[in-house]
């Protein structure tokens, strides 16, 4: 079985300033999703604070991107597993990764490597960090209960990289105080994590209306997975009596489309029910603001950076209660928060902010302010200062 090299002494001094930062993301754009979105809006902030950023992202194929002043590479993360196959693959594929990791480092000489979203990029992050000494900070997103493949149930090897990743690592992030708290499964005291939350980008441009939108709707939008609930929407909406004019808007691409339109059919509600598919960024921000409100019915969520979207957009949001998005809404003032497994409540939530206008006008008005406090830059702020904290790295 493969292990990673052993952990280098580091110098105990701490840094003045970070000059080189180094997002070690498990996924980057054009990929769409919480992470991407993360990356994407954080790199910049960075740069403004005077931190030179670059991205490190799995390789999966995708075409670069380019962004202002940062180097994007895509680097290769094979892992081995407990089969012959895979072990031979991995004693090929294994040597060409490593010096594609340390050719990255060589060129750009980053000062921390901070993992965003713990996968097979936060396994080689921590090798890297090893063997050169540069400080590892693992930045948890949900991964260890939102991943759609629970590859943190079903893979020794990704549980014992994580736990060998937060013992090594000289700080970590989390999302939210209920990923923190995951952490616990692995080895890690929640009350050692620095919790900074998500932001929204206040003046993300709107795009065209598209043609196909009806003229009132609620709106769900998302990854089409299980763990994002849209099931449970589907469900509540076919139950609420909402007049025949509304429609429900499940806007995403994923694994579960065939069977929601199935059980779209099943319900009865197939006329009534839109599945337009993954929307441009600006048109996201179109339909959002159109919408009679937005729900966020996932099973667990560990922020949900759409909730803060359907509140900038000032509409009713309905969110769910399991994870971190209570840490966000507070209950009746500026959204609802409901077990979207209880269908009753789920349901009865979809009716109040539909049919009663002092609800609904009261959480429209209310949710701007709240989302006006989750900015970017304040993001950045705070993984600023968990790097000012971070032990020098040893001159080689």
């Amino acid at each position: 079985m493969w292990t990673m090299p052993h952990r280098q002494h580091v110098v105990p001094s701490t840094i003045a300033s970070v000059s080189v930062v180094a997002l070690v993301a498990s996924s980057f754009l054009p990929r769409v999703g919480g992470v991407e979105e993360h990356v994407h809006r954080l790199a910049p902030q960075l740069q403004a604070l005077g931190h030179s950023v670059v991205i490190w992202t799995v390789d999966r194929g995708d075409l670069p991107v380019t962004l202002p002043g940062v180097t994007v590479r895509h680097l290769p993360t094979p892992l081995p597993a407990a089969n012959a196959r895979s072990t031979a693959r991995f004693a090929w594929e294994g040597p060409r990764a490593l010096a594609a990791w340390l050719r990255a480092a060589r060129a750009d000489r980053p000062d921390v490597l901070h993992v965003q979203c713990f996968g097979p990029n936060g396994t080689w992050a921590t090798v890297t960090s090893r063997l050169l000494g540069i400080p590892l900070v693992v930045g948890a997103h949900g991964e260890t209960f939102m991943d759609a493949d629970r590859v943190f149930d079903t893979s020794v090897v990704q549980r014992r990289a994580l736990r060998s990743a937060l013992r090594h690592a000289a700080a970590v992030t989390a999302c939210s105080q209920f990923a923190a708290n995951d952490l616990a499964r692995f080895g890690q005291d929640p009350a050692r994590v620095d919790v900074v939350l998500n932001g929204v980008d206040a003046d993300e441009p709107a795009g065209p209306e598209p043609d196909w939108l009806p003229a009132r709707y609620v709106l769900g939008t998302g990854r089409l997975v299980p763990v994002k609930g849209f099931d449970l929407l589907v469900r509540a909406f076919a139950a609420a009596d909402l007049g025949d004019d509304l429609r429900l808007v499940v806007a995403g691409a994923g694994p579960e489309r065939d069977a929601l339109l199935a059980l779209a059919a099943e319900l009865g509600v197939a006329d009534r029910v839109v599945f337009p598919g993954l929307l441009p960024r600006d048109q996201v921000v179109t339909v959002m603001r159109r919408s009679e409100a937005l729900v966020v019915p996932s099973r667990v969520e560990a922020f949900g950076i759409v909730v803060l979207e359907g509140m900038r957009a000032g509409v009713p949001v309905v969110a769910t209660s399991r994870g971190g998005a209570g840490e966000i809404v507070t209950d009746g003032v500026d959204g609802l928060l409901v077990d979207p497994e209880d269908p009753r409540a789920l349901t009865a939530a979809l009716v109040r902010v539909v049919d009663d206008p002092s609800v609904r006008e009261r959480l429209a008005a209310v949710g701007p302010e709240t989302a006006a406090g989750f900015t970017w830059e304040r993001v950045a702020r705070l993984d600023d200062a968990v790097y000012r904290r971070l032990p020098a790295r040893p001159r080689r």
